[in-house]
């Protein structure tokens, strides 16, 4: 006998016995109702002499479509198919000798119907309300809190109770299902057995139809009488399977499976947890999690299709999460997004945390093992789009390739080894600190959050023109100039590329979270509030300061920002940048806020990196010039890589200056198209309106620029369309980024052309 559902398996009670318990289900169901439809028209012909032909057609027909619906058990599917076949040929010539045979195939088959199907139900029933009941439990004590113990031990025991029960009744559902697969063999086989025997003696002129069937007939009585005796035997083992069985304890949690890299179905773990949504509610949701392909996925049902919640582990961490009263709570994070889930134990807890643990170490082995690597894929594709078929990649029609971010940043001063260990050949960055990682310190900077380190990889991420200018401004030596200044006189040892990843972690939590190696300020100076300094340097100031001119294209890094005058700066003018000569401003007394706002004006990111890591504020208002800030003072710079980086570290997009005026504003106003561009992408907002009740998109139809007019009403009709139903909503987001890139790639690699389209707009 073939068992149709293992005993082992309802203990898991997985998706995949509910799946299987479902199509029992369905078949039992389809059954019956193939089963009454065929007892209807036996009645039917019994009843309806006149109609008895019509009617014998039909039983003939319920039999062809019993058989289509055994098809899957051969003997079954070919006794009906070749009995139905014979049926149809001696159909005319039936009599009334049929009615008692008729009767005898209704009797069997009501009693099947009546007594097995209603008690295989009964018991379906129990099932189901017993899995109710555990359903209840499993949220009872998923909710219980650990600040109230008598809740958890109360929700426990109930738990306990609950499982033990569903786990015997779900034996009994197996066995019940069992049972009935073999005994609708048995019975629908007998009936038509019945039924063939006796028509081929009662029938004459049916006989020499019915007489090609005889050494069929005679395999089918053989193979049903040894389907009984292997029925009867192999229900014996069953229930005593299912007595053995029952002895253990139902209690035992033995939902965890074993992590299994190399697993044949490519699922290393699964099992259920509970997720945490992420809408407004935040409600709690028991799914079915597993890991399969570096991926760590849910569903609903067996048959739903799995729901990505971490697309790729490697670039993931998970850690304990106690942010809530919810016990065995774990957290899966990556760069984009934040995962809760809850166990149902502390020892599932440790079992999931381990497995995404092993996988993502799985993962960078394989990784290092492959030889096809993503950095390999990566300059293969570069080379294919630049010298295949395709074309030439242009600035301003594909993004940056990998294999260009990476060796442009790479060449940067120090960026050929890892920022904090010194590995050779990193590919990963820190894109707000403009460092280069090797892969494990990428992690460590991943597990500090966005607010301190945003990773991302040199090889498999695209790379926005502007941002490459960026990492090309800073690099590891000059960031560690800054954040290293003193373990010299610390006689601190930096970690290498052996030490164990704990060193590394430590060395990166010293330097970037609690910034132990960077130069302290005077505490006076760090208690100077801008306002208070700016009261000092214009008590005779007649007329304002003249400006701070930027100069582009530096070729070198300046020194160090702590304690440096504005006369120093002079001396050192061979930097590339240019301060007027009557500026006597000292450039050291000034608060981190301030010193962030004068070097934007300088365009030097050293000094920009320098004031952020002592505290500065790079929202920072400048109350004596009509409250502007940072990245409005990079505006009026033209700076696009300096507004790339404050708004990498943190900076408002819309905050306005004492006339209400954002960064959007003074960029239209000043025709700077490529940060219009930059302030768009970043979220900026094209609708508000300044003191004089203007928008940015009024400001540019006033100065024809039809660069920036095109821009902003881009912007606009694409947001307009993403909040539309239709079928173009779509369409219209690829064109908006199609524009978008090349206006960026042209801000960043060819801003003489924006420059020359700008003064030969027409003039309104």
């Amino acid at each position: 006998m073939t068992v149709k559902l293992d005993f082992e398996e309802c203990l898991k009670d997985s998706p995949r016995f509910r799946a299987e318990i479902e199509e029992v289900q369905g078949d039992v169901s389809e059954l019956e109702t193939r089963l009454d439809k065929l007892v209807k028209q036996c009645h039917a012909m019994l009843e309806a002499g006149r109609a008895y032909c019509q009617s014998s057609k039909s039983f003939v027909s319920g039999l062809r479509e019993l058989g289509h619906h055994c098809s899957r058990d051969v003997l079954m599917g070919e006794c009906l198919e070749k009995y139905s076949t014979k049926m149809s040929i001696i159909l005319e010539a039936q009599g009334e000798v049929i009615e008692t045979t008729q009767k005898s195939v209704k009797l069997k088959l009501q009693s099947f119907v009546k007594e097995d199907v209603r008690r295989f139900k009964e018991v379906g029933k129990e099932f189901e309300r017993r899995s109710e009941t555990l359903e209840g439990c499993l949220t009872r004590n998923a909710q219980a809190l650990r600040s109230k113990p008598h809740e958890v031990e109360d929700a426990t025991n109930a738990l306990l109770s609950a499982r033990k029960a569903f786990r015997s009744e779900a034996l009994d559902y197996v066995l019940q299902i069992n049972v009935i697969e073999a005994k609708k063999k048995t019975d629908i086989l007998s009936a038509i057995l019945s039924l063939m025997e006796a028509q081929a003696q009662f029938f004459q002129k049916g006989h020499q139809s019915l007489s090609e069937l005889e050494d069929y007939r005679h395999m089918l009585t053989n193979e049903h009488t040894q389907l009984v005796l292997n029925s009867a035997r192999d229900k014996r083992d069953m229930e005593q399977r299912h007595s053995a069985i029952k002895k253990k304890d139902m209690c035992y949690d033995g939902s965890v499976m074993d992590f299994s890299a190399d697993a044949a179905n490519g699922i290393a773990m699964e099992g259920y947890l509970y997720k945490r949504a992420s809408n407004t509610w935040k409600k709690w949701n028991r799914r079915w999690f597993s890991i399969q392909k570096n991926q760590l996925v849910y569903q609903r049902k067996f048959k739903d299709p799995p729901t990505v919640v971490m697309e790729d582990l490697r670039l993931s961490t998970v850690k304990h999460s106690s942010e809530n009263e919810r016990r065995n709570c774990f957290e899966v994070v990556s760069p984009s997004k934040s995962c809760q889930l809850q166990a149902d134990s502390e020892r599932q807890q440790q079992a999931w945390m381990s497995a995404v643990q092993t996988s993502i170490a799985s993962a960078f082995q394989q990784r290092r093992e492959d030889p096809h690597s993503p950095r390999q894929r990566c300059s293969s594709m570069s080379a294919g789009m630049v010298g295949g078929g395709g074309g030439v990649v242009g600035p301003g029609e594909q993004e940056t390739t990998c294999r260009g971010a990476l060796e442009e940043v790479q060449a940067r001063e120090g960026n050929g080894q890892c920022c904090d260990c010194g590995e050779p050949s990193p590919d990963w960055a820190s894109i707000n600190l403009g460092i280069t990682l090797c892969i494990v310190c990428s992690g460590i900077h991943r597990s500090l959050g966005v607010h301190f380190s945003k990773v991302r990889s040199l090889t498999l991420d695209s790379w926005e023109p502007e941002l490459i200018k960026l990492m090309c401004e800073l690099g590891n030596t000059a960031i560690n100039r800054i954040y290293e200044a003193r373990i010299d006189e610390m006689t601190i040892k930096k970690p290498h590329p052996s030490s164990p990843r704990g060193d590394k972690e430590s060395w990166i939590r010293s330097k970037y979270v609690e910034k132990k190696f960077i130069r302290k300020l005077p505490e006076a100076r760090l208690r100077r509030s801008s306002a208070q300094r700016s009261r000092a340097s214009t008590q005779d100031r007649t007329a304002p300061r003249p400006a701070l001119k930027p100069k582009p294209n530096r070729t070198a890094t300046l020194p160090r920002l702590t304690g440096l005058s504005s006369s120093d700066l002079v001396q050192k003018n061979n930097t590339g940048i240019h301060i007027e000569e009557d500026s006597d401003e000292d450039l050291s007394g000034l608060h981190p806020g301030a010193l962030l706002y004068r070097s934007v004006a300088l365009q030097n990111f050293p000094f920009m990196a320098d004031a952020l890591a002592h505290g500065a504020n790079v929202n920072w208002v400048n109350v004596y010039e009509e409250s502007s800030t940072p990245l409005i003072q990079a505006v009026s710079a033209n700076a696009l890589a300096a507004c790339e980086f404050l708004l990498q570290n943190g900076a408002n997009v819309n905050q306005a200056d004492s006339n209400a005026r954002g960064p959007l504003h003074h960029a239209t106003t000043l025709g700077h198209t490529g940060l219009v561009c930059l302030f768009l992408k970043r979220g900026a907002d094209y609708n508000a309106k300044d003191k004089n009740q203007n928008d940015p998109i009024t400001i540019a139809v006033e100065n024809a620029n039809a660069d920036i007019v095109t821009l902003l009403r881009i912007a606009k009709m694409n947001k307009e369309m993403r909040e539309m139903d239709g079928a173009y909503g779509q369409s219209g987001d690829d064109t908006y980024q199609d524009i978008f890139r090349d206006f960026s790639h042209m801000a960043s690699n060819n801003p003489e052309m924006l420059n020359r389209r700008q003064s030969e707009a027409p003039k309104s």
